[in-house]
């Protein structure tokens, strides 16, 4: 069913939306949001409760609006998303639609930069984005800041397994050709990055989030540290520590060297075969020798000892050699 012009949907989703139409899970989630803000009585916030918002009951789509203004600050938006957590823990139901669309300008472009090479059925890795998304909510600690940036990444996570195991699975004989690259193979982007190097075991899931959250997304490092219990030159040299490690691994990388994990396999085969007792399967080359090339290879074999006639067949003919 349509909305009517005053029913019309949030502005918060326009830029969103407007980018890539969003099939699936994302359209129901945006149809259930719009109905929780239209009529006389949409479901507000108290605003009173919140230090800044208006001093008054505040509609969520109101709400929405504010919390992506470039001038909102952070304790705004913690407060905003403590209060519809905690709302949708206690109650569920319409608390929990409430904030998967507050979300939507967050999780719709996840989806889609995990999806926009994937030539394959995107409904399953949407979904799983959604549902990174919903299990947070329920043990996402509300008394660090950046909750929403905390729920986006648990939100990828979830999105980006579920890429990787679509890419993993066998395809058809007849879809051979139209499978997607790798997350490896997507241009480089941050958070794929970050999460190859994970994998890699060059980065901790904790290293990796503290660069993707105060690098690529808007959690000031002061309020990090004071989610990390660090003081802020403890954090800043911590991120510095990882950077350094993720710099060395992308270098490895680009210079077409080994990956730590490929060292490591590397080193493991260096030891065995250098091990006491190791059988040797190749003969040094004598440091002495002067010319060790083709041209002195096969003088010092012995001469192969020529057939006597009782050995030959009878009525063979002995050819002379003129080699000898």
């Amino acid at each position: 069913m349509d909305l009517t012009s005053s029913q019309k949907k949030p502005e918060f989703w326009i830029s969103a939306r407007s980018r890539r139409p969003e099939p699936g899970v994302f359209d129901c989630a945006r149809t259930a949001f719009a109905w929780l803000v239209t009529g006389p009585h949409p479901v507000a916030l108290d605003g009173r409760r919140i230090r800044g918002l208006p001093p008054r009951p505040v509609p969520l789509d109101e709400v929405g609006t504010t919390l992506i203004a470039k001038g909102c600050p952070q304790e705004t938006r913690d407060a905003v998303w403590t209060a519809l957590v905690t709302r949708s823990r206690a109650e569920g139901g319409t608390w929990t639609v409430a904030c998967v669309g507050l979300a939507l300008p967050v999780l719709i472009p996840v989806a889609a930069k995990l999806t926009n090479r994937f030539r394959g059925e995107v409904h399953d890795i949407h979904a799983a984005v959604l549902t990174g998304f919903l299990e947070a909510l329920t043990d996402v600690d509300l008394t660090r800041p950046a909750i929403l940036v905390r729920l986006r990444w648990a939100a990828y996570r979830s999105g980006h397994r579920a890429l990787r195991d679509a890419l993993d699975a066998a395809a058809p004989v007849a879809d051979l050709g139209a499978r997607a690259l790798g997350p490896q193979d997507t241009g480089g982007h941050p958070d794929f990055v970050l999460l190859a190097a994970v994998e890699a075991g060059v980065l901790t899931a904790a290293e990796a989030s503290l660069i993707g959250d105060t690098r690529f997304s808007e959690l000031p490092l002061a309020d990090a540290a004071h989610a990390r219990g660090q003081t802020y030159k403890a954090t800043q040299q911590a991120r510095h520590r990882a950077e350094r490690k993720l710099a060395d691994y992308l270098t490895a990388l680009r210079e077409g060297g080994a990956t730590p994990a490929r060292r490591g396999r590397t080193a493991r085969r260096m030891q065995l075969q250098n091990r006491p007792g190791a059988e040797k399967t190749r003969r040094p080359v004598s440091p002495s020798t002067s010319n060790p090339g083709v041209g002195d290879r096969g003088t010092r074999l012995p001469a192969r000892p020529r057939p006597s006639r009782s050995e030959l067949e009878p009525g063979a003919v002995q050819e002379t050699s003129s080699c000898d």
